[in-house]
């Protein structure tokens, strides 16, 4: 990050669940001044009452004024904003005056989220991702609870970076359950916790009997190329929970690229469960 976003103040843009908390949480320990922007319809109650302003979803006009105002060094957008609530949706004029947005929203979340900075930047603001200004947040290299993983685990953890990295250009999702050298399950739009629950239903077979393979795992890596402002893979207790109903035995994710919600929760949880908790070297 360049030397005039570090000394200056930072506009969070708040989104849906508790990312924009911690990441809030993560500037102060720092003393990294910012300022939180609430997105109505989507930020949470404990970040709404920090907000120094709220905007609807689709008032581009109205959050450019605020940012303009702020001239803050950089804007990190943190939290989900998918599936607009109808409380976003209320204001029907902005919509109609941002249609080139509203056409994005029909291709993805992604499609939304790089318009969306696409246009920030065309004002002169700089995005910052979550990764670059919260780095405490995320996963570190090796071993990350009590567990460690098995050979043939090793060998699962090869297969899928091998996998997803094949995969990347297609735009296919960031994980994968895995058994050795055989791909049970990848993500799709669906997420991670649903693709698990397919991975689940496989190895339970008809009628709840089965067990998944030996050296089942989940395997998060971000994508090659992939703009982590946009979509910055994450796991937290819930992923832990999820990967151990279907059958893994420990989870693997790419170091200083993946967030770990509630990190000491998460190891915690993963120790619980049996499971290792592995970060890995990302390739550029």
């Amino acid at each position: 990050m360049s030397a005039s976003v570090e000394a200056g103040t930072l506009a969070l843009v708040a989104g849906a669940g508790r990312l924009p908390e911690l990441v809030a949480r993560s500037l102060e320990r720092t003393g990294r001044p910012f300022r939180v922007l609430a997105v109505r319809g989507f930020t949470e109650r404990a970040m709404r009452a920090r907000a120094s302003a709220t905007v609807d979803l689709l008032d581009i006009p109205g959050t450019l004024r605020i940012l303009k105002e702020w001239a803050p060094s950089g804007v990190v957008p943190a939290g989900g904003v998918a599936r607009p609530s109808p409380a976003a949706l209320l204001n029907a004029a902005h919509a109609m005056r941002n249609r080139d947005i509203l056409r994005h929203m029909a291709g993805g979340d992604d499609r939304l989220l790089r318009a969306v900075i696409g246009l920030l930047e065309d004002e002169g603001h700089r995005v910052v991702g979550v990764h670059e200004v919260a780095p405490d947040l995320l996963g570190r290299r090796g071993q990350m609870g009590r567990h460690v993983p098995s050979e043939m685990a090793q060998v699962s953890i090869g297969t899928g970076q091998d996998m997803l990295n094949a995969l990347a250009p297609y735009d296919v999702g960031q994980a994968a359950v895995v058994a050795a050298q055989r791909v049970l399950a990848v993500e799709g739009p669906e997420g991670t916790d649903r693709m698990l629950a397919r991975a689940r239903a496989i190895a339970r077979k008809p009628f709840g009997y089965g067990s998944a393979p030996k050296g089942t795992i989940l395997v998060k890596l971000p994508k090659q190329g992939q703009d982590l402002r946009i979509d910055l893979p994450a796991i937290g207790p819930r992923t832990i929970r999820n990967a151990a109903a279907a059958g893994c035995v420990g989870v693997a994710l790419g170091a200083g690229h993946t967030l770990v919600i509630d990190e000491a929760q998460t190891v915690a949880e993963a120790d619980r469960q049996g499971l290792f908790l592995i970060g890995l070297d990302v390739a550029p």
